[in-house]
């Protein structure tokens, strides 16, 4: 079984922002072969602020090296992941990207030539209420990121490749999930004191655009952070 795990950065979340980073690494019959595809690419746009304090490319830096636009290492990467089965720390943001690259170009979409194996939701699976980001994946299962100060493609691909390993044949560090749930105990509050009466909220609840906007953000969160999105916790 050949699988290959991805990572990808981006110039942002949402629609029209571009993939500027691609990091695979090779796994066959559970081992890692040594192979990788690690490439960075000119999006022809300009990268979000937000962005940039989460992987540390910059524009100017893709100018500098002479880094190639999609469309000239499209093929080279569509070569590599061909037949494979992705791994991927919530797949859907990744491959939703990758789609919309492929969209400009008018090449096949990834699913119609690569399986697809989203290992934040194995982790939701095996590890409902618990913190899932890569980082938090990485404590859980005593793997070393201690190198990861910035995230980066094939940094990010060749530690995700070490956590779905141990996700599906390691050893879970029980003392560990103990103290996961002992901290998601549910803090109470009490507002007895609060005379509620006399205050008049004004609702205003947000639009589906911003709904939408809003779990983009969260799927990132999910994704990057090393708590993850709290949001989805509280």
């Amino acid at each position: 079984m050949r699988q290959v795990v991805l990572d990808t950065e981006t110039t942002g979340i949402g629609e029209g922002h571009r993939i500027i980073e691609i990091g695979c690494v090779e796994v066959i019959e559970r081992k890692l072969t040594g192979r990788h595809f690690h490439v960075y690419i000119n999006p022809d746009r300009a990268i979000d602020a937000e962005a940039v304090e989460v992987h540390g490319i910059t524009n100017e830096w893709l100018i500098e090296t002479g880094a190639p636009l999609f469309g000239q290492v499209a093929d080279d990467f569509c070569d590599f992941i061909s037949g494979a089965e992705l791994v991927i720390h919530n797949a859907a943001f990744d491959v939703g990207m990758m789609d919309a690259e492929f969209k400009r170009l008018n090449m096949p979409l990834t699913r119609t030539f690569c399986g697809v194996l989203d290992t934040l939701l194995m982790a939701r699976d095996l590890h409902p209420g618990a913190r899932n980001s890569l980082d938090a994946l990485c404590k859980r299962y005593g793997i070393d990121n201690s190198h990861r100060e910035l995230h980066g493609a094939l940094l990010d691909a060749e530690i995700l490749a070490d956590v779905y390993l141990m996700m599906t044949g390691g050893q879970t560090d029980l003392a560990l999930a103990v103290e996961e749930q002992q901290e998601q105990q549910e803090v109470v509050i009490d507002i007895s004191d609060i005379d509620l009466s006399k205050t008049e909220l004004a609702v205003i609840r947000a639009s589906a655009d911003e709904l939408k906007a809003h779990d983009q953000m969260l799927d990132l969160l999910d994704k990057k952070s090393e708590n993850g999105a709290i949001w989805r916790r509280v």
